[in-house]
Formats: structure tokens, C-alpha cells, sequence
């Protein structure tokens, strides 16, 4: 159910609050003005004033959402790229921020994340099921099959 139009100056100071308390994609910040029960034309007007204003940059989001999604539940590359897909954020801000994590960060994690699965299944006496355990945990975290079976080789 559509919500009843609230109004494009109230809905500016909202979606200026909602843009301050943590970065949004443009997607989310449509989709929320939406929520608020406004037409096309004047989301079109609020979103191009939020860019205008600096309260919108899909570049800065994106870059904040890939550092902080790497660095603190640790996903790779593929899954940090998925979930911007989902945002509809752009292929170059994409590309941007995945370039923006730093690769040694990256391997490191990618070497913590393979150490402590291997030590969590201690009890596995089966290699091949507990490198198959292995393989799609930190598949599922998104990081980069190559990567995955280096790390694999290195052990």
C-alpha cells in the first residue's frame, strides 16, 4: 500500500536525515521517496538536489559499503560486488571500490578466514570433506576461486 504524498519539503528533510545517518545508494533513496508517496517528477527534483547538496554520491557509497562489508564480516570481491549489483550502483563505482581494498588486507584475511575454518574442523578426520567445507566457506564469503585454491596450495 502507497503511503499518502507527504509533500516534497517534508520529504527533503527526511531523506536529508536518512542520507546523513549512513551513506545510501541512489536506489535506496528512490525507493524510499517512493515509500513516501511521491511522483516520479518529484523524486527525480529531491534526488538531483541530494547529489547538488553532496547528501548523494554513489562513488562514496560504494567505496564505504565495500570497505566496510570487507572489513568487518569479511566478504570478498564477488559477494561485495553482488550486493552492489542489487543497489543498482554503477559498473565504474563498482569497479572503483573493489579496487580501493587493499590487496595485501585481502590475502591476509583471505589466509585468517582459511586458518580458523581448518582449525573449527579439527574433527574431521575425511581431508577431502573437510577441503570441501573449507572451499565453500570461503566461496560463500566471496572471495575469488583462484585465490581460494592458492591459499590451498600454500597450506
Amino acid at each position: 500500500m502507497q503511503q499518502k504524498n507527504i509533500g516534497t519539503e517534508k520529504a527533503l528533510q527526511k531523506i536529508k536525515q536518512f542520507c546523513t545517518y549512513q551513506e545510501r545508494s541512489h536506489y535506496q533513496v528512490k525507493e524510499k521517496l517512493y515509500s513516501f508517496g511521491l511522483y516520479k517528477n518529484e523524486v527525480e527534483q529531491l534526488l538531483s538536489q541530494l547529489i547538488e547538496e553532496s547528501f548523494l554520491n554513489e562513488e562514496r557509497y560504494a567505496q564505504a559499503f565495500a570497505g566496510g562489508r570487507f572489513r568487518i564480516k569479511n566478504w570478498g570481491r564477488i559477494k561485495i560486488k553482488y550486493e552492489l549489483k542489487q543497489n543498482r550502483v554503477s559498473e565504474y563505482c563498482i569497479k572503483t571500490a573493489l579496487q580501493s581494498i587493499d590487496e595485501i588486507e585481502y590475502n591476509k584475511t583471505l589466509r585468517r578466514l582459511f586458518e580458523i575454518k581448518e582449525k573449527s574442523l579439527h574433527a574431521e578426520k575425511n581431508t577431502f570433506t573437510k577441503k570441501q567445507k573449507i572451499l565453500s566457506y570461503l566461496m560463500q564469503k566471496g572471495f575469488e576461486p583462484s585465490l581460494v585454491h592458492a591459499v590451498f596450495m600454500e597450506d
